[in-house]
């Protein structure tokens, strides 16, 4: 299946919440995450008060189903990871700010992202119906961790994916996948948040495509569906139809609540971390940010210094474009008042 028509949507949401402005380390809502979607390793998940997430659990359903019906899976998260050197350099050369205020505190440190992702294609839903399958993601990036000047891979990362079909007395086939961090910890239950982040899926989710069958909406779906759709537990994630409005052929399990057909807006020139928030707004403070922040910005994470170059490029015409948009129109007059 080819996800290109929801890769931009889907990576808005990996990053949703990866740095928030005025995206500089040093801010004070940068010191601690706050992406969604954070699965952490089980051992360690489970011994927090209240527990902490280990998996996600998405369930959505699909007609029109034949023998030949074949599901692809992708899974897809940020590892956090710190750059190689960087605070053994600071230790040894002694930077400035060292000499001036000491050492840095350690929760200044900026982890950078590297996305990871798993293929599951060809699965024959008729074959899975009453026969769940088990499946060691074998993980994969774009850029080598080494390359990207970190020095972890995801070698001690265990993502496992659990697929079930049910057959349902409507002749819909109810689908449901679980993903499970189950990376092992050297402290185990013991360690710490600090310990156990770097080896967290962050931002975790599923694209799933399907073939001779058609997804149904959990959000909208046909009277005589809903009874099953209410049977749905999502847990971490919740489906939503993506791609062209005109197909039911993809879904995005997504750690954030999304309407059907989730797509990005025209005007958006790129990417912010702030999902949540009006382009137009951001840009603008952005651009009042003192030389000195800018300076941290241009210093830290490479993805927040692509923020700061845009804005600062940004033509008129661009700007205006952000400043809002109609995408329809129409008549709400009384009928008496005509």
């Amino acid at each position: 299946m080819n996800f290109a028509k929801v890769e931009k949507i889907a990576a808005a949401i990996l990053y949703e919440g990866y740095i928030l402005y005025p995206y500089r380390p040093s801010a004070i809502k940068n010191r601690q995450r706050w992406n969604f979607g954070t699965l952490y390793p089980r051992a360690y998940a489970e011994a927090r008060r209240p527990q902490e997430p280990y998996r996600f659990v998405a369930e959505c359903l699909v007609e029109e189903c034949t023998e030949e019906t074949e599901l692809d899976i992708r899974i897809q998260f940020l590892q956090l990871m710190q750059k190689r050197g960087e605070a053994s350099g600071r230790e040894a050369s002694g930077s400035s700010d060292d000499r001036m205020h000491g050492p840095r505190e350690p929760s200044l440190e900026w982890d950078e992202a590297v996305e990871w992702g798993s293929d599951v294609t060809g699965l024959r839903l008729e074959d899975r119906a009453g026969h769940p399958l088990m499946v060691d993601l074998q993980m994969r990036t774009s850029v080598q961790p080494e390359a990207a000047g970190v020095g972890e891979t995801s070698a001690g990362i265990e993502a496992c994916l659990g697929v079930g079909v049910e057959r349902l007395s409507t002749g819909l086939l109810k689908v449901r996948l679980e993903l499970q961090n189950q990376t092992q910890l050297a402290n185990g239950a013991r360690a710490t948040r600090e310990e156990a982040l770097p080896h967290a899926f962050v931002s975790a989710h599923a694209l799933l495509g399907v073939r001779n069958g058609r997804f149904v909406s959990l959000l909208d779906p046909p009277e005589n569906y809903r009874e099953a759709v209410v049977g749905c537990g999502n847990t971490g994630v919740f489906p939503v139809l993506a791609g062209d409005e005109t197909e039911r052929t993809m879904m995005f399990c997504s750690p954030i609540i999304l309407y059907d057909y989730p797509k990005i807006a025209p005007e958006s020139e790129g990417d912010f971390f702030d999902g949540t928030e009006m382009d137009e707004m951001l840009t603008l403070r952005v651009l009042t940010l003192t030389e000195a922040e800018k300076q941290e910005v241009r210093e830290g994470d490479a993805r927040a210094r692509r923020i700061l170059e845009r804005t600062e490029s940004l033509t008129a015409e661009s700007m205006m474009k952000a400043h809002g948009a109609i995408r329809g129109m129409r008549d709400i007059r009384r009928e008496d008042a005509r």
